[in-house]
């Protein structure tokens, strides 16, 4: 087996450990699935497609780091994770900021992603379009996900206040989605470079 795909079964390996725990115990069998589904839901998408199209290692790093923020805020809520709490009391902050940290990631990974997919499958090119493009679809993504929410709201009603995590910030929703678009955008620009050379040198492979 060569280097990455030990790399690989590592991670799958590591996403299934973390899985486990995140299931046994958690808060709320409800909230678990509708947080932890995205993460599922990702994973086996990345299997099925694992010989046909094979992400670069760095794109398979930030979806399982990813995966990790999921699973974490499946088990013990977004408004509810320990460290964060801890946080919160340390710095007298206003609310339990895991909600962010989450909404950070869903920019900042699916950039990334993004990236990868348009110029491995598209006729774009590097430049101001495909960053352009990218930012779009990331937007798009927190957009269908602040819906996804809304709707949820309506169903479960009460039910869907772990699930929600607005603290009682009426601007919960803008403020996630603004996290979002800036988290893309640092990603663009920090990684853009190092993901060349990640997907340069899977095409050498």
């Amino acid at each position: 087996m060569d280097r990455d795909k030990k790399l690989h079964v590592f991670l799958l390996a590591g996403f299934l450990c973390i899985l486990t725990w995140s299931f046994i115990n958690c808060f709320d069998l409800l909230t678990w699935i509708l947080e932890a589904a995205p993460a599922i839901v990702g994973v086996i998408i990345l299997i099925a497609v694992y010989h046909k199209f094979r992400l670069t290692n760095l794109a398979f790093i930030l979806v399982w780091l990813h995966a990790i923020v999921l699973l974490v805020g499946a088990h013990y809520t977004y408004s509810k994770m320990p460290l964060f709490d801890w946080l919160k009391d340390t710095f007298e902050l206003s609310r339990n900021h895991y909600d962010r940290f989450g909404h950070i990631a869903q920019g900042f990974v699916p950039a990334i992603l993004a990236r990868e997919v348009l110029l491995r499958t598209s006729p774009l090119r590097r430049g101001k379009w495909l960053f352009f493009i990218i930012i779009c679809i990331c937007l798009a993504i927190a957009a269908a996900y602040e819906l996804f929410e809304w709707l949820v709201a309506i169903l479960i009603q009460e039910d869907s206040i772990a699930f929600l995590a607005m603290q009682g910030d009426i601007w919960d929703t803008h403020k996630d989605m603004a996290l979002c678009l800036i988290s893309a955008i640092a990603a663009l620009v920090t990684l853009g470079k190092l993901h060349d050379k990640a997907l340069k040198k899977l095409s050498a492979d």
